[in-house]
């Protein structure tokens, strides 16, 4: 039944690969349970329920995924996204609950732009070399942020980052990538998930991890941030600056993910076309919405799916299995929580270099892509900003085809996603611009 709904034997894959994939996924991403309700817990919002809440929305959403977009996509409370809730509350804007609402109503935006296929054009619009482009700059994304989490490269005051001492936690990274290597160069299944288990078995032989006091934790509860959304709160002039960025950074976050990590999959018909786009979209702008009624920030597809990706994960029995991994997590959640950063920052770093092979793909004997490409690959990692470096790459594709004299290149619907980039990029200068011209009248 699984095998012939999951379409296991036409995407050449099996249950085996699929749950080695899911478990990934699943442990590459696990931090977001730690790290999310950290970043959010300033608002004045209860910490356990943000933890236990972070994992039914990630759960839940992924299971959705799997079951109605059959994909091998993961999604959770997105990072990023998560640090403009907590400004828009610290600030003195709003307060969490209003600022769920904007959650709220910027996801239901997102959800009708899915239904009038808005969202679908504009995946439809971007040229082939600019999707190989968001590829590569995710994959450096990840791996930066895979040698960050590894302690091998570090901030710095003089050259903004540089390399960092070699500790044993570097040493122990080091020794599980080093397993994912060997492997991989074998073509061992789950080469990423026994490098991770190297790393932590180190980690906890050394005493560089606690190993929990308790195994089972069942003290949670979510009704002190569930359903406490103010929507009408959201509804303000005022605020909908605030909407259209959280829609923004959602959406393009979302398209980047889902259009990297699919291609990935090869997810795609005869056409070329992402096989069950339309699905996947609504799945995300719902799960937004059901996460700000359950107390949490924007959710939204995640990068590190491509760690299962990369494990022969292929269908959305991956994603139901890190799904399923999410519920367990939250009675396990001692035990999670021992698998240490510098242990799965090791399968980001070959997550990147997998991705990164997409550079091929580009056409760089046409300047009017390779330069929008080249663009959406750097920014997209020096930014730290998925959607940040699109707009750029967008805004630079329509410029340079539209001065060189190259218009009908130029769909209709890039027409759209330029101005929504434009809009973007200058969202937060637009008071101070506001301010200077009424100084010059």
């Amino acid at each position: 039944m699984l095998r012939d709904y999951f379409e296991l034997d036409k995407r050449r894959t099996n249950l085996r690969i699929e749950a080695v994939a899911g478990a990934t996924t699943f442990l590459t991403m696990a931090y977001i349970i730690f790290t999310h309700p950290n970043i959010l817990e300033p608002t004045g919002m209860d910490k356990t329920a943000l933890i236990a809440v972070t994992c039914i929305i990630s759960a839940l959403s992924t299971i959705a995924t799997g079951l109605i977009g059959n994909a091998p996509i993961a999604m959770a409370p997105g990072l990023g996204l998560n640090s403009i809730f907590t400004v828009l509350v610290v600030s003195g804007k709003m307060d969490w609950q209003t600022a769920l609402g904007v959650v709220f109503v910027s996801g239901l935006f997102f959800l009708l732009l899915t239904l009038v296929g808005l969202r679908k054009k504009i995946v439809e619009a971007i040229p082939d070399s600019l999707i190989s482009a968001i590829g590569v700059g995710i994959g450096l994304f990840i791996t930066f942020i895979g040698l960050t989490d590894l302690g091998i490269v570090v901030a710095s005051k003089f050259t903004m980052v540089s390399a960092g001492p070699i500790t044993p936690k570097v040493l122990i990274g080091l020794a599980g990538l080093l397993t994912m290597v060997f492997l991989e160069s074998r073509n061992v299944r789950g080469s990423l998930l026994t490098g991770i288990a190297v790393s932590t078995v180190l980690a906890a032989a050394t005493g560089q991890v606690a190993l929990p006091d308790r195994v089972i934790s069942l003290g949670f509860n979510i009704r002190p941030i569930a359903f406490k959304l103010n929507v009408l709160g959201a509804l303000k002039w005022g605020f909908m600056g605030s909407i259209f960025t959280l829609m923004f950074v959602d959406m393009f976050d979302s398209i980047g993910t889902l259009v990297a990590c699919c291609h990935k999959a090869d997810m795609l018909d005869e056409r070329g076309k992402i096989q069950g786009l339309d699905r996947l979209l609504g799945v995300d702008a719902a799960a937004t919405m059901v996460g700000a009624l359950l107390g949490t920030s924007t959710t939204t597809s995640f990068a590190e799916s491509a760690s299962g990706i990369e494990q022969g994960g292929r269908s959305g029995l991956t994603a139901v299995v890190t799904g399923v991994l999410f519920l367990v997590a939250l009675l396990f959640i001692p035990v999670v929580a021992i698998v240490p950063k510098y242990a799965t920052a090791p399968a980001l770093i070959m997550v990147g270099l997998f991705m990164v092979k997409e550079v091929q793909r580009i056409e760089f004997g046409d300047l009017a892509e390779a330069f929008p490409s080249f663009i959406i690959i750097v920014m997209i990692a020096l930014s730290y900003s998925i959607s940040t470096g699109l707009a750029f790459g967008f805004v630079s594709f329509v410029v340079i085809n539209l001065v060189s004299g190259r218009i009908r290149k130029i769909k209709p619907a890039m027409w759209v996603i330029a101005v929504l980039s434009v809009t973007f990029l200058s969202l937060e200068q637009l008071p101070g611009l506001i301010e200077w011209v009424r100084g010059r009248l």
